[in-house]
């Protein structure tokens, strides 16, 4: 049964551009469910950083979708969710279904400013997206170099297929049963880098390499790139935190939440393959 049975009911998807983001709001248009894309483009604009444009984006909707960018782990990111979660209950928002990031204090302190809001809520606290390796800064090295150099360790990370948070996030925000509930989102098994980029190599046929490398000669490469000095930085904190072996159990979110096992990063890979994702790039 759907939540969903008036015809003004309307969610907005904050980060619909983006890798989440762009699969939940897909799937609601999919069930018909009337949706509106947050992000500056969108019409009205929503952007974190002009909270004059949040009460135009909420105006006329019921639920909320929240993927904050570029992580919750930023500098200033608690302060600004908090506002927003005020925001969204003078709105008269029914539900939020917060992205979240396992293992991350700051994640976890914006999902208690979100339950101490007063609007009813749903958390998806997610590991490493499977799809960092695929829509993500990895992709590159492994199909142009075929090397994926990485300042971590041989820890293990149950990486999440993205497809199985937007699969929770649609039945969270329009079937009856999740509020108040919070989800650990993860694959079924722990894989380090290695292990990873070696399903990726059987998956594309091609022989791609991870190679553990210091966090400072990763952090001089990536602005030698162009990369933005605080997006590196931002990496090598996660790096040097949630992989510290903090995340390697994997959890049953996926499970409680739609009634099935989470997808395999093996399954992910072979998808991400067929289509050409690691193909090497054509000569000339």
């Amino acid at each position: 049964m759907s939540t969903f049975s008036t015809s003004d009911a309307q969610v907005l998807v904050l980060g619909a551009t983006g890798k989440t983001g762009r699969r939940v709001l897909q799937q609601l248009q999919a069930r018909g469910v009337r949706v509106r894309a947050g992000s500056r483009s969108g019409q009205p604009a929503f952007d974190w950083e002009q909270p004059a444009t949040w009460a135009g984006a909420l105006a006329g909707c019921t639920s909320v979708y929240v993927s904050f960018q570029p992580d919750l782990a930023v500098p200033g990111a608690l302060e600004t969710v908090t506002a927003f979660f005020a925001e969204a209950r003078r709105a008269n928002i029914q539900h939020i279904v917060l992205l979240s990031g396992r293992g991350e204090v700051e994640a976890e302190q914006a999902e208690q400013a979100l339950a101490a809001s007063g609007v009813p809520w749903t958390v998806l606290r997610a590991s490493w997206f499977a799809q960092n390796f695929s829509e993500g800064f990895f992709q590159e090295p492994l199909q142009h170099g075929g090397v994926l150099a990485l300042p971590v360790s041989d820890v293990a990370e149950p990486f999440v297929d993205i497809d199985d948070i937007a699969d929770v996030a649609v039945a969270a925000l329009t079937e009856p049963g999740h509020l108040g509930k919070l989800y650990e989102l993860t694959g079924p098994e722990a894989l380090t880098f290695a292990q990873a980029v070696d399903e990726i190599a059987r998956a594309s046929g091609r022989p791609l390499l991870f190679m553990p490398v210091p966090a400072e000669a990763f952090r001089d490469e990536m602005l030698k790139v162009g990369t933005p000095a605080e997006a590196v930085d931002l990496v090598l904190y996660l790096f040097a935190t949630v992989l510290d072996g903090r995340n390697i159990r994997p959890a049953d979110g996926v499970k409680q939440a739609l009634g099935r096992a989470p997808r395999s990063f093996a399954s992910y890979a072979r998808a991400a393959a067929e289509v050409g994702t690691w193909a090497a790039p054509a000569l000339g």
